[in-house]
């Protein structure tokens, strides 16, 4: 049966990147979710960061919420680079943001700086 309403474009063209950092994780799965909680100010288009604190239940998540310099450079990211996400795979752990589409697509060298820093406290974990 065809769909009575198809969709004019296509496929949308929303693109995520994705940071995966080798690490074995094991039986220790619950270790290495983590996903931002922000306090913000505003509204809509002028909604801000005010700060950032770590959801997990795991080892990295409470690494990561004793990184002050690393919540405070996530706080003055907008509220969608602000939020990210940490979660395992097989043998890696994953680090990623939210989707955009092929116009806001891109990673800043901010954004970067913070990935890395997330990948280094998951190797230390």
């Amino acid at each position: 049966m065809q769909d009575p309403n198809p969709m004019p474009w296509g496929a949308l063209d929303r693109y995520q990147a994705h940071f995966i950092v080798r690490k074995d994780t094991g039986r220790n799965v619950g270790n290495f979710v983590a996903k931002t909680q922000l306090k913000t100010r505003g509204h809509f288009a002028a909604k801000t960061v005010e700060s950032v604190s770590w959801n997990g239940t795991g080892a990295l998540a409470e690494k990561l919420n004793h990184d002050s310099e690393l919540n405070e450079m996530i706080a003055q990211q907008s509220v969608k680079d602000a939020t990210i996400y940490v979660e395992p795979t097989e043998n890696a752990v994953r680090i990623r943001s939210k989707w955009d589409n092929h116009l806001a697509f891109g990673i800043t060298k901010e954004l970067f700086d913070i990935y890395d820093r997330i990948a280094g406290h998951i190797k230390s974990v």
